[in-house]
């Protein structure tokens, strides 16, 4: 089978199941999107009369082959895979996209405009960044990205409100779907390990962990104990662009403010059941990041999932969850007032416990079960409106 051809092509089917492709990043590619990508379309895949079919997005110095027998790949640099794309996709009863800037090849990933143009079924497109600031072309994009998706999808209410104020859009076309979690919730309560933190995910500049390192410094005398756990691997575009700079600084970091014993830097990749293991071992999760542009983090949802008190810097995202009392959020970019912000929560036994009862309740809406049948629903609604066009 050649790497960039579906094995099974989909055919047109009046009855029987819906057959549906999830056009993203996939894994074994490392990032946030494959994750969601795969995890959507396995949750998908669980609903009644529903298929699942998957069209990677790579480029030909990735690994080429498909991940299972009903996928194909999308080689972005290379302009006949997009045709043949448009090709297969048209043959499915819809498709769910994956949108990132930059993703879709270059122009901030403008083949996603070209793709959505030319193929007839129905297409449901999760934005995963909706700039504050966004650059002549990637305003364009955006805006042509909601005109030709059926339907759009923001995962948070703020995302949604800086989309259609901001934008030229149709508000009619914008949904809001919460992010699915990725940590199993509803697990027994394990004590935690007193006074560890951790942060984890896909390491670069931008995450803000070198702040975090600077508060610890300002705490190690009150909490002598206390234990900073940064668990992932350098993101492999950072990687590639820079090497692992961005960690070593941070170790240096640490040396240099006498904190090294109380940092533990692990870029081993974790299974799902080890990564559970480790947020549940965390008594704080910190997420120090540095963009006001976050409007969504998977790994706020899984840590607030898990029962985890969360303590974020101001971004989007952070604020809204932290209505409820799962989140505390303090100013970006500033030791002293993560530090505080630390002090306040390993300091209070109470907190800690309103912070842990707080996220259990907001689990089921981020349950990935809800968030699929959201999006089954949602498809269904632009299948019947394209129905409506078609016959008027």
């Amino acid at each position: 089978m050649s790497p960039n051809t579906l094995s099974h092509r989909p055919e047109s089917n009046a009855e029987g199941p819906r057959r549906y492709a999830m056009i993203s990043t996939l894994p074994p590619t490392a990032c946030g999107l494959a994750t969601f990508g795969a995890a959507l379309s396995r949750s998908l895949a669980t609903r009644p009369g529903v298929r699942m079919d998957g069209i990677r997005v790579i480029d030909s110095a990735e690994m080429a082959e498909p991940t299972s027998s009903r996928s194909m790949n999308w080689f972005i640099d290379r302009e006949d895979s997009l045709d043949e794309v448009i090709e297969c996709s048209s043959a499915y009863d819809g498709v769910f996209i994956q949108h990132e800037y930059g993703i879709f090849g270059p122009n901030d990933g403008s083949a996603i405009v070209d793709l959505l143009e030319h193929i007839s079924v129905p297409s449901i497109t999760t934005l995963h960044t909706v700039p504050l600031h966004p650059s002549p072309n990637q305003r364009h994009l955006l805006e042509a990205v909601v005109d030709r998706s059926s339907f759009s999808v923001t995962m948070t209410k703020s995302a949604r409100s800086r989309l259609v104020e901001m934008y030229d859009v149709d508000a009619s076309k914008v949904a809001c779907i919460p992010h699915g979690a990725s940590i199993p919730s509803g697990a027994a309560y394990i004590e935690p390990t007193p006074y560890k933190l951790l942060t984890w995910g896909l390491i670069g500049p931008g995450k803000g962990i070198e702040h975090v390192i600077e508060a610890i410094a300002l705490l190690v005398d009150a909490y002598p104990e206390i234990e900073y756990v940064v668990a992932g691997a350098t993101h492999p575009k950072v990687l590639a662009r820079e090497g692992e700079k961005y960690r070593d600084g941070l170790i240096d970091l640490a040396e240099r403010l006498g904190v090294s014993d109380h940092v533990v830097f692990d870029p081993h990749y974790r299974t799902l059941d080890e990564l559970d293991a480790l947020v549940l071992d965390s008594e704080l999760v910190v997420l120090p990041y540095d963009s006001p542009d976050q409007i969504t983090s998977g790994v706020l949802v899984d840590a607030v999932t898990a029962g985890k008190p969360v303590l974020a810097t101001d971004f989007p995202h952070a604020r809204e969850l932290s209505r409820g009392g799962a989140v505390r959020v303090v100013p970006r970019r500033t030791a002293l007032e993560l530090a505080r912000g630390m002090d306040h929560i390993l300091g209070s036994r109470s907190t800690r416990t309103f912070m842990r009862q707080a996220a259990r309740r907001l689990a089921p809406q981020h349950s990935w079960p809800n968030v699929a049948r959201s999006y089954t629903r949602l498809m269904r609604s632009a299948g019947s409106r394209q129905s409506r066009q078609f016959a008027s």
